[in-house]
């Protein structure tokens, strides 16, 4: 389908993906499987067992693990010569130059981060590097894939995070973020008694949402890459 120059400009290719929960691990999995050779692959975090239900590289056998490492030897697993750097880092903004000189430069970078404060950094360092980067917003509380579309941050509409977001573009002189966003409507889930309200245990995810998205993003970043 892509040739084999579509091919060497794949295993030529270096994506980082920031983020392996159940959008950044089903997007790194896809990648590898797709042939990308080279990868950094972020996050700070361990499996937990709330994970099983939406993470490619979460079960009772991982719960505990660094993601990271998991990440890693799955990527491996898959195609052996594939050459990955990790981090077992957060991503903060006073700190991302000094955090990405460790490693090699990626030519993609996959936003699958969490929070908006970590997003804004990776925006504001795609942009000052110029480096290509797709963002993915909100999942929670969707249930329907059908409506995941990619747009620029500022045409995006619904969705809360995307609306957050796009008050800190402005605010930070974010010129333009490719997202992978839902228009669909949040179902509303009341918090559990007695919660904080920054616990947010109104926030649910379906199984399957993350990991479409995962799929969704690879595939905008093979075809960028492909030039398809």
């Amino acid at each position: 389908m892509i040739g084999e120059e579509g091919l060497a400009r794949l295993a030529g290719a270096r994506v980082a993906v920031f983020g392996l929960g159940g959008v950044g691990a089903a997007c790194a999995e896809a990648l590898v499987r797709g042939g990308v050779g080279a990868f950094l692959f972020v996050d700070k975090d361990a499996v937990e067992p709330s994970n099983i239900n939406r993470q490619a590289i979460a079960f009772a056998s991982t719960v505990g693990r660094r993601k990271v490492d998991i990440m890693r030897a799955m990527a491996l697993d898959i195609n052996p010569e594939v050459d990955i750097e990790t981090l077992d880092a957060f991503v903060r903004r006073e700190s991302i130059e000094a955090l990405m000189e460790a490693v090699a430069p990626p030519d993609c970078i996959v936003d699958a981060l969490d929070t908006l404060t970590a997003k804004t950094a990776l925006a504001l360092y795609a942009q000052r590097h110029g480096i290509p980067i797709i963002s993915s917003m909100g999942g929670a509380n969707k249930t329907d894939p059908t409506m995941l579309a990619f747009a620029d941050l500022s045409e995006t509409r619904v969705c809360p995070m995307c609306r957050e977001m796009r008050k800190i573009a402005r605010a930070n002189g974010i010129d333009r973020l490719p997202v992978l966003y839902s228009s669909e409507q949040p179902v509303k889930v009341p918090a559990q008694a007695g919660a904080e309200r920054s616990e947010k245990t109104e926030l649910g995810t379906m199984s399957y949402f993350p990991p479409i998205m995962g799929q969704m993003i690879a595939g905008y970043v093979i075809r960028q890459i492909v030039g398809i």
